[in-house]
């Protein structure tokens, strides 16, 4: 990374059947085509997003969560999620995709801190 690049973070806070989910992902892989530094956050019900063996069909939205395997193609490896909000949630760290870390509630803001720029979804 050069020094004029920023650090942008893309905060996930919506459910996978919000149309904002979706808009977070194309950004995320828009933003990695031009090799910008990027890092997807998930918490609150964003964390769902992640959750494997989930499907949208039954709510009559297309499966873009299958999409996310993309995001190795783009070099986007800092993925980051709230384990409060997995917990909070009853949910595993059963993801489908790879290299996602959960962090406790202060290193997760620590993390997202350390961006210049956060958009929020």
């Amino acid at each position: 990374m050069d020094n004029s690049q920023k650090l942008i973070a893309i905060l996930n806070a919506s459910a996978p059947s919000s149309p904002s989910a979706k808009d977070s992902l194309d950004a995320a892989l828009i933003y990695g085509s031009f090799e910008q530094p990027i890092s997807l956050f998930f918490q609150g019900e964003g964390v769902r997003q992640l959750v494997d063996n989930q499907t949208l069909v039954n709510i009559h939205i297309k499966d873009y969560l299958k999409t996310m395997s993309a995001l190795a193609f783009y070099d986007i490896e800092n993925i980051y999620v709230c384990e409060k909000s997995l917990i909070d949630r009853g949910l595993t760290h059963n993801f489908h995709i790879d290299n996602v870390q959960v962090l406790t509630t202060s290193k997760f803001s620590d993390a997202l801190h350390n961006h210049h720029v956060v958009l929020r979804f």
